[in-house]
């Protein structure tokens, strides 16, 4: 027997009826530390520096995300490692 649910419901309702946390406060202070960190950043140098103290695993999480990318471009120009 197979049953099928579907639930038309928003996220903050969905939060709210799992009983989860309502992190929206937190997001908005992470974002906008951020955005202001941009305005400060003067020089790619100094923005690629902030980027990676945000980022949640540091250096780690760059170099991956710097691997996907390109694994990405290689695929595209047909470039076979």
């Amino acid at each position: 027997m197979k049953v099928t649910v579907n639930v038309d419901c928003t996220p903050e309702e969905a939060r709210s009826f799992l009983g989860l946390p309502d992190l929206s406060p937190v997001h908005e202070k992470y974002i906008s530390s951020v955005v202001g960190a941009m305005d400060g950043a003067g020089s790619i140098e100094q923005m690629e520096k902030m980027i990676r103290a945000f980022a949640p695993m540091g250096d780690a999480s760059m170099r991956m995300f710097q691997q996907m990318m390109n694994i990405g471009l290689s695929g595209t120009s047909g470039n076979r490692d």
